[in-house]
C-alpha cells in the first residue's frame, strides 16, 4: 500500500497543540471530541497509512492529564440508532468503547445521557450502566436554547443540569456518533466550573473537514459524501475570513451555530476567546499528509464507495432522493464515474455472462478475481475462495471444501427452512476452518487470509447485513449495485 499519511508526525503535532490549548485556559480544558475515538475507518480509507486508533494512542501519550466523558442521546437509545460501519447500536457501541479505552489504560470517568425527556429506554440503559459500576448523569434539553442566552447561561439553563465531577486538566467529551449532545455537555460544564471559580476553556477536535486543505480537495469532498443524508456541506469559514483574511474550511452546521456558541462563551467567560469556528478547533491532521497524490486517489475511491452506499440506502428507503442527487453532484464536480472503481465492470460482466449474481475482488497485486452464485455457494463466498486460491497458487478448478462438509450444512439449512441454502461467506469460512485438519493446503490458505485486508470488492446485488459484516471482519471494502438479488439478470 502506498502511504500518504505520517502517523508519528500527526501524534506529535496533535498532542503539542492540545497541550498548548490546555495552558491557554489555566490548565482545564473541555475538548469536544468529534468523529471516531477508536476505529476511525473513514480516515484510514482516505489517508493511506492512517492508523484507525491513532487518536487513542495520542491520548495515551498524555494519559496522566486525560479523563474521558461519554455522551449518548436518549433519543438515539430510544430509536436503536446504529453505527453504520459496524452495524451495532449506539448504546452497545458505547459500552464497547468504554471497555476498550479502559483496557488500554485511559481513564473513563463518567457517562452522560443527554436530551432526556422521560424515555423509558434511556432509564433502562442508565440502570444497566449503574449496575456495571458506571457513574451516570442525566441531562435534559437546555431551557432557552438556542436563542435566549440569558436563560441558557443561568441556573434555569445550564445550571439546571447536574455538574459532572472531573479531576484532570483535559476532559475529552466524546460519543459513539453525531448528535449525542457533546457541545451542550461541554458548555454546561463551563458554566458550573465558572460558578466554582475555575476558569476552564472549551475547544473542538474534529478530523473532517480539514480546515487547512482546499474546499474542493477530495479529502474534504469525501467527508461531504459520507454525510449526504445529514445535508452537511463544506464551506469557507466566513468568520475566519473576516477576522484574519485567510480562507479556511469548515462545515455548515458549525458555521451556523457559531454565533450562538460565541455568545454563550462570552456570557460565561466574560470575553470573546474565539473569532471563528476554525479558531475553536485543534485538529492538525492536514499537517501530517505526506503524499497528496496518494491521498487524493484514495479519497476519490472513497467518494465512489460512498455513492454506491447512498444508492443502496435509497433503494432500501433509508435516505431521500435529495441525498442521491447530492452524491451525484459531488461525483460530477470531481469528474468521477462509477466505472472508476476497478472491480465494478468485471462483476457486472460476470453476471451478464452467467445470468446470476456475481462478485469481483481486486487482490493486492492489482489482479481481479470473480465469483458467482451456485447451488452450493453464494458469489460472496466464491469470490473470496477464488481470491485465496489465486494468491496461494492453487488451481481454480480444485474444490477445496469437500461435499462431505458442504452437504450436511445445506441439509441443515433446509431443515431450518432457510431462505437460501447456498453457503454464505460466513458459513464458507467456517467450513474452511472445519476442513483444515484434513488438508494442509487449506490450513495454509486460512493462515494467509490477512492479505484480504484493504482489498476492494463489488457485488452485483445488495447483500444481507450478515454478509456485509463478514466482509468488514475480513477488512474487505465491499460495494454493491442498488439491486435486489431477485432483480439480477
Amino acid at each position: 500500500m502506498e502511504v500518504g499519511f505520517d502517523n508519528a508526525l500527526y501524534m506529535k503535532k496533535q498532542a503539542e497543540n492540545i497541550l498548548k490549548r490546555i495552558e491557554k485556559f489555566n490548565n482545564k480544558l473541555y475538548l469536544e471530541f468529534g468523529g471516531k475515538i477508536f476505529d476511525d475507518l473513514h480516515a484510514a480509507r482516505i489517508l493511506p497509512g492512517f492508523d484507525p486508533n491513532v487518536k487513542t494512542k495520542m491520548l495515551l501519550s498524555i494519559k496522566d492529564k486525560v479523563e474521558i466523558i461519554f455522551c449518548i442521546s436518549a433519543k438515539a437509545i430510544e430509536h436503536n440508532k446504529r453505527r453504520a460501519d459496524f452495524g451495532i447500536t449506539y448504546d452497545a457501541d458505547l459500552i464497547r468503547l468504554v471497555d476498550n479505552l479502559r483496557g488500554i489504560g485511559l481513564y473513563v470517568s463518567s457517562i452522560v445521557i443527554t436530551q432526556y425527556s422521560g424515555q423509558r429506554a434511556a432509564e433502562l440503559f442508565k440502570n444497566k450502566l449503574e449496575r456495571r459500576g458506571e457513574k451516570v448523569y442525566m441531562h435534559t434539553l437546555t431551557k432557552g436554547y438556542p436563542n435566549d442566552v440569558d436563560v441558557i447561561v443561568s441556573d434555569e439553563g445550564y445550571g439546571a443540569q447536574p455538574y459532572i465531577e472531573t479531576t484532570r486538566p483535559l476532559v475529552v467529551v466524546t460519543a459513539p456518533g453525531p448528535g449525542s449532545g457533546k457541545l451542550a455537555t461541554c458548555l454546561s460544564q463551563l458554566y458550573h466550573e465558572y460558578k466554582r471559580g475555575v476558569k476552564a476553556g472549551y475547544a473542538k477536535y474534529e478530523s473532517f473537514p480539514v480546515w487547512n486543505l482546499p474546499l474542493n480537495h477530495p479529502v474534504n469532498v469525501a467527508y461531504e459524501a459520507a454525510t449526504v443524508d445529514l445535508q452537511d456541506f463544506n464551506m469557507i469559514d466566513p468568520y475566519h475570513l473576516n477576522a484574519y483574511g485567510v480562507n479556511t474550511v469548515n462545515y455548515n452546521r458549525d458555521v451556523a451555530v457559531f454565533p450562538v456558541v460565541k455568545n454563550i462563551l462570552h456570557k460565561i467567560l466574560g470575553e470573546d476567546v474565539y473569532q471563528s469556528p476554525t479558531d475553536m478547533g485543534v485538529n492538525m491532521i492536514g499537517y501530517a499528509i505526506c503524499n497528496d497524490e496518494v491521498v487524493r486517489k484514495a479519497s476519490n475511491q472513497e467518494i465512489i464507495r460512498r455513492h454506491y452506499q447512498t444508492l443502496c440506502d435509497y433503494k432500501l428507503g433509508r435516505v431521500s432522493a435529495e441525498a442521491v442527487n447530492r452524491s451525484e453532484i459531488l461525483m460530477s464536480n470531481l469528474g468521477l464515474k462509477k466505472d472508476d472503481r476497478k472491480v465494478v465492470q468485471p462483476a457486472l460482466k460476470k453476471q451478464q455472462e452467467r445470468g446470476v449474481p456475481a462478485c469481483a475482488l481486486e487482490l493486492p497485486d492489482g489482479s481481479i478475481v470473480r465469483g458467482r452464485n451456485t447451488s452450493s455457494m453464494k458469489a460472496t463466498a466464491a469470490v473470496v475462495i477464488n481470491a485465496m486460491k489465486k494468491y496461494c497458487g492453487i488451481k481454480q478448478d480444485l474444490n477445496l471444501i469437500s461435499p462431505i462438509v458442504i452437504e450436511p450444512i445445506i441439509k441443515m439449512k433446509k431443515t431450518l427452512r432457510a431462505k437460501e441454502t447456498a453457503l454464505t461467506l460466513d458459513e464458507t469460512l467456517l467450513a474452511l476452518a472445519v476442513s483444515t485438519p484434513m488438508n494442509t493446503t487449506i490450513g495454509d490458505l486460512v493462515d494467509k487470509m490477512y492479505i484480504l485486508k484493504d482489498c476492494e470488492a463489488h457485488s452485483t446485488v445488495m447483500l444481507e447485513e450478515s454478509e456485509l459484516q463478514a466482509f468488514r471482519r475480513l477488512g474487505i471494502r465491499i460495494t454493491c449495485e442498488p439491486e435486489y438479488a431477485f432483480e439480477a439478470k
